[in-house]
């Protein structure tokens, strides 16, 4: 009986993602042993589509797949679902890159096909055809149970990127998932009243990851260092249903702990480095493998269309149809579109709780709209559980080096490469958090609680910290910020599922505010400093009804009725916290050297800058339009603040600009290196020191700049507050602030300030117009 419920449960998973499987090779036995399936190919299609990146798989294999089920034990032991060597290569969608500045109809098709998938993923899944023989309440609690307490091994697994010249490899020796209890200890549970709760670990052992260069013929010729070597983490979940018929949990938090994390980046991995990070913020910011304008207005109906009969979609509240005011909302808006990363983000909320917990969502969707009301801050929209991600680190450094090659004796011998460390940059108490609903509203929050660099051995032949000049480690320091970990304590790991005064780990419901206003009030730069010290960032973009503010239903999508204008505002602010610099001659080489690192390569740009076109006139607004402008308009404010910052430039001790200038400034460098003699620290050192207790910079710029300048350039008469809006504004305050000379003595200690410039305060001010062709 159990055998005709569970086999086809696990079937549906299995055969999902893997090609060519037969029923009869997942026969199980009830008395039998594991089933073990070996050398299988993944569905390279289906993997894509699930994950709707701009990727593409070039390859997908597992070498073995172990299931074992416990027939006899299944209400107390876990089925485990083992994976021995899983390798998958990756690489940028073909014409990917292309796509901002191309439309080649096969990728134009491919994203045509994308946007639909995103646009109705649970409508597909619901159309689905059900089981019309649904096993009696005993076996569906059961099967409930199992699949809540599934173990989910992988042991070596292997993801690879490859792009141009780059190849970048992740491997991962053994990741296990498993059910846990309260204590956060190995069991076997259910979902049970009054908690209402669910909890797993994911423990990932010896992650190491590799970037290498390939030549021409796709072969790597030497292996640069590991960026980062056999690192273990830790993975918390925690899903928070609302009653035990719910399908999906009303609350998910994904947490991740790392107790040390040491990178390390050659001068050769660092062009390709930059190239990654480049690449994320290009994906991040839609400039490749996104929607392209031609294909908005399309793309655009089609989501209106479905998205108000889809009770598990989120509609994109910036896209044309859904922006206030619709003036200057057009099709084919993609400027700075931070919220496509956002929806897409959401679109991993069904895969982490499992496809078969999404099928009845409707009806749990009533039961909540019944018992809940829209008009409380903490009654979020029904269909749109909190996702709170985090990860956490307590100690992290990142270690540059310079690399030499060197030839064995023999001919044809393999060349070897040397690295040698030059500089470190230390950080404690890292914390990275984000929160989620919908996309109505997202908070991003990363804070230090401490941060310094420091210089390590030698630099272009001068060895100026090498181990026998006995030099103390305060003098290799010359970026100081924040305090340190033990004075702090383990405040970055407030409220999370690390810290056991946690609400979740005290059985306590989470409460989180999730409207601006509270959000600015409780979440303010004093906080900030208070829990980190050295920095800290917040990011928040929301978007709300400006006929009811402070209710953010965006579940009922009726086409009947007139959408309600959406304000959307986006504000950083960051904070950092008393900060020392000291550049000396070691600290300015090391710096330089890096940037004429980082200049060495050939990478094209993912997106080159595009001319401004003019687009013709669209007529004069209407008076309605013009009063939607005069309420509201949505900027980018971007607030910055400095504390007690203190810059301090000593003399040179010695001086190899030359050699590293002509590189920056794009001429060829000088070949060899300057024969340099035994280094001797100069002491006394004078130094000019710069002193200033505060700064605060404020930068405001209109979110949909080309639409709203369209727009006033066409009125006879605009207003003075629509004219401003049409302007990128900067403000400037400091306070405090003070230069004078200084000396460093034998000690490495300075001497009093000598003033030269007394301390005074001051204020600029300076604002830049928008779109200047289109006036």
């Amino acid at each position: 009986m159990l055998e005709s419920y569970v086999t086809p449960l696990l079937m549906s998973y299995v055969n999902k993602y893997i090609k060519n499987l037969k029923p009869s090779d997942l026969q199980l036995s009830l008395w039998g042993g594991d089933v073990v399936l070996s050398k299988l190919d993944l569905k390279l299609d289906v993997l894509e589509q699930e994950l709707k990146l701009p990727f593409m798989f070039m390859s997908g294999h597992i070498h073995e797949l172990r299931i074992h089920v416990p027939w006899t034990k299944l209400g107390s032991e876990p089925v485990v679902i083992t994976i021995n060597t899983m390798e998958c290569i990756l690489k940028l969608r073909d014409g990917a890159q292309d796509d901002h500045e191309s439309g080649s109809s096969s990728t134009s098709r491919s994203i045509s096909d994308s946007s639909k998938a995103v646009a109705k993923p649970r409508r597909l899944q619901q159309a689905a055809p059900s089981d019309p023989d649904l096993p009696p309440g005993y076996v569906q609690s059961l099967i409930r149970r199992v699949v809540n307490n599934v173990n989910i091994v992988v042991n070596n697994l292997i993801l690879k990127y490859v792009e141009d010249d780059i190849v970048l490899s992740v491997n991962i020796t053994s990741a296990e998932c498993y059910t846990v209890d309260d204590m956060w200890e190995r069991a076997f549970m259910d979902i049970a009243a009054p908690e209402l709760v669910l909890r797993k670990v994911i423990n990932f052992a010896d992650c190491t990851v590799c970037l290498d260069k390939r030549n021409a013929s796709g072969k790597i010729e030497f292996y640069q260092d590991p960026l980062l070597y056999k690192c273990s983490f830790r993975t918390r979940l925690h899903f928070t249903y609302d009653n035990l018929n719910s399908k999906i949990p009303s609350v998910i938090k994904i947490q991740t702990m790392v107790e040390s994390l040491k990178l390390s980046v050659t001068d050769q991995q660092l062009p390709m480095f930059i190239r990654i990070l480049e690449l994320i913020i290009a994906l991040y910011y839609g400039e490749i493998g996104g929607h392209k304008e031609s294909e908005a207005e399309e793309s655009s109906g089609n989501v209106m269309e479905n998205a108000a009969g889809l009770p598990g979609m989120d509609v994109d509240m910036e896209s044309p149809g859904q922006s206030s005011p619709d003036l200057y909302m057009q099709p084919g808006l993609t400027e700075e579109d931070n919220q496509g990363w956002v929806s897409w983000a959401w679109s991993f909320v069904p895969a982490i709780v499992g496809v078969e917990e999404e099928q009845g969502e409707d009806g749990v969707y009533q039961q909540r709209e019944a018992g809940g009301s829209p008009s409380n801050p903490q009654q979020h929209t029904p269909k749109d559980p909190i996702v709170s991600i985090g990860f956490y680190c307590t100690k992290a450094s990142v270690t540059f080096k310079l690399t030499e090659t060197q030839s064995e004796s023999s001919y044809y011998s393999p060349q070897k490469v040397k690295s040698r460390e030059v500089l470190s940059l230390e950080q404690e108490g890292i914390t990275i958090e984000v929160l989620m609903m919908g996309e109505p509203f997202f908070d991003c929050q990363i804070g230090f609680v401490g941060c310094r660099a420091l210089c390590l051995k030698g630099i272009m032949g001068v060895r100026d910290f090498e181990e026998n000049l006995n030099r103390r480690e305060e003098d290799a320091v010359f970026f100081s910020c924040g305090e340190s970990l033990s004075s702090k304590g383990m405040t970055y790991l407030t409220n999370s599922l690390f810290d056991y005064r946690s609400p979740e780990n005290n059985g306590v419901r989470a409460e989180f505010i999730l409207d601006a206003t509270n959000h600015k009030e409780s979440y303010t730069e004093i906080a900030g400093m208070q829990r980190f010290g050295a920095f800290y960032m917040d990011y928040l973009y929301t978007m709300e009804n400006s006929s009811s503010k402070g209710s953010q239903d965006f579940s009922v999508v009726n086409m009947d009725e007139v959408v309600p204008p959406i304000q959307e505002t986006s504000i950083k602010r960051l904070v950092v916290g008393p900060l020392d610099v000291r550049l000396h001659s070691s600290a300015v080489h090391r710096i330089l050297k890096m940037l004429t690192c980082a200049m060495d390569h050939e990478y094209e740009p993912y997106c080159k800058p595009q001319p401004e076109v003019v687009e013709e006139s669209r007529g004069p607004a209407s008076p309605e339009e013009i009063s939607g402008l005069e309420e509201f308009i949505p900027t980018r404010l971007t607030c910055l603040t400095l504390l007690q910052v203190s810059v301090t430039v000593s003399m040179a001790e010695f001086n190899l600009l030359h050699t590293l200038m002509s590189v920056i400034m794009g001429q060829k460098a000088v070949s060899g290196l300057i024969g340099m003699p035994a280094f001797q620290p100069v002491r006394p050192l004078p130094a000019l020191q710069f002193q200033v207790e505060r700064v605060n910079v404020e930068h405001s710029v209109p979110m949909y700049a080309s639409e709203l300048v369209g727009t006033v350039s066409g009125l006879i008469q605009p207003s003075d507050n629509l004219l401003h809006h049409c302007y990128a504004h900067l403000y400037l305050k400091v306070f405090g602030f003070q230069a004078g000379l200084t000396c460093q003595d034998s000690t490495g200690g300075f001497l009093p300030l000598i003033p030269i410039i007394p301390s005074f305060s001051t204020a600029l001010y300076g604002k830049l117009i928008q779109k200047p062709s289109q006036w």
